[in-house]
This record gives C-alpha cells, sequence and structure tokens, in this order.
C-alpha cells in the first residue's frame, strides 16, 4: 500500500495502524495508516478485493477494525459504543453510495433530508436546503416522487443532495460515477471537489484514472 502523507495541512481524520479481516486470519487490509486533510480530495484505488470499499466503511465508522484505530480531529473512535458513533457519523459525515442506497418506500425529498433526522433537526427546517440543492443539481423531478420513478443518474445526484446537506466536515463516496453516463459523473465529481474546497475531507473509492487524476492525493491498495 502507498499513502502519501500531508505535511501541509492539519489532520481531520485518520486511520492509524488498522487491520480488518472477514475470515480470521486472512486480513483484508493489515496495517494501513493514513491522514486526511481537510480541503483536500484523496482517491483510493487499487484493484478488486484490494480492501477499498472495506476501508472506506472502516473510515465512516461502520465497521470496526479487529486491530488499530480511526481518529477524528485527533479523537479516538475505538472505544465509542455504537449510539456514540453513529451520532458522530451523522455530525460529521457524507455518504455517497455507489447504487445510490435509497429510501424506495419515503420520497425524493424524504431521501434528502432524512440525515437531519440523525442530528435530531425537524425535516421542515432544512427542506428549504434540500429543495436549493435538488435544483443546483439539475433532478428535475416532483420531490414527491419515490426513487422507483426516477432514472439511475437522478438517483445519484438525489443521494449527493442528500451527502451535501448538512455540509458536513468528511464525505466518502464509494464508486459514485461508476453507473452513470460522462455529463453525469462530471457533475458529482465537481461537487465532491468544490465540496473538498470548503474545508472538508473527501475521500474517493474509483477505479478511473481520470477521476483519480482530478484528487489530491492517491492511495493505491
Amino acid at each position: 500500500m502507498t499513502a502519501p502523507t500531508q505535511t501541509t495541512q492539519q489532520t481531520l481524520f485518520s486511520a492509524d495502524d488498522v487491520t480488518f479481516e472477514y475470515i480470521a486470519g486472512k486480513p483484508i487490509l493489515e496495517g494501513f495508516s493514513a491522514d486526511f486533510a481537510p480541503g483536500t480530495m484523496t482517491a483510493l484505488t487499487g484493484p478488486s478485493g484490494r480492501g477499498k470499499s472495506t476501508l472506506l466503511y472502516l473510515l465512516g465508522l461502520m465497521l470496526h477494525p479487529q486491530a488499530g484505530e480511526i481518529r477524528v480531529n485527533g479523537d479516538s473512535t475505538a472505544r465509542m459504543n455504537d449510539a456514540q458513533r453513529a451520532h458522530l457519523r451523522a455530525d460529521k459525515f457524507g455518504f455517497v453510495f455507489q447504487d445510490a442506497a435509497l429510501d424506495a418506500s419515503r420520497t425524493v425529498l424524504d431521501n434528502v433530508t432524512e440525515t437531519a433526522l440523525y442530528r435530531g433537526i425537524p425535516r421542515h427546517t432544512v427542506t428549504p436546503r434540500a429543495l436549493e440543492l435538488l435544483d443546483t443539481f439539475g433532478v428535475d423531478v416532483a420531490p414527491t416522487r419515490k426513487p422507483g420513478q426516477v432514472s439511475g443518474g437522478q438517483a445519484q445526484r438525489i443521494a449527493l443532495c442528500r451527502a451535501l446537506l448538512n455540509s458536513p466536515r468528511i464525505l466518502l463516496a464509494d464508486e459514485p460515477t461508476g453507473n452513470l453516463d460522462p455529463a453525469t459523473a462530471d457533475l458529482v465529481v465537481t461537487a465532491l471537489h468544490d465540496h473538498s474546497r470548503t474545508g472538508a475531507a473527501v475521500i474517493i473509492v474509483t477505479h478511473s484514472p481520470d477521476i483519480a487524476s482530478v484528487c489530491d492525493t492517491e492511495i493505491r491498495l
């Protein structure tokens, strides 16, 4: 593994000597360390099966490493319980998944605003921001539609709006352009890049050399 070290900016969050295995004795990640600075975009690249998505879920506190720890603002998350980790995710993190991962039973607007509930914020207070994001990213559908009534490209843009709703300091994206047409892919990558420039740390799992080339750092697993 190669992980260029950020030396000119403070660390927003980090992985310290992280090891993870699904099967005992067969680690998919072993002794991984990297720092992620505010205002940067990092590409996680490498062949399939090398643990890129697993690393993203570890960084996003959705998996627990068998060894090592994830630190956010210098604070260890190793001893946090599930409720504390969930609260930290809601407060600091945004996620964009390859398949959009929208709730088919909820409307487009409800899918975008659902992260507010995890932060204890009433939906109506973030609705203007959600509608603004949907307009900004050209989601030209009624907000009362269900995800099954939109195209794949629209669904991914809805997922991007959801991820950006609370202007997260840490944004994690797992192959966010894998199923998109070039125009929509460019829109998503530009939005992620622009968000990093607000002072966020953005980490993208990608197989695309073009996407990796616009990132500040590439970590190859």
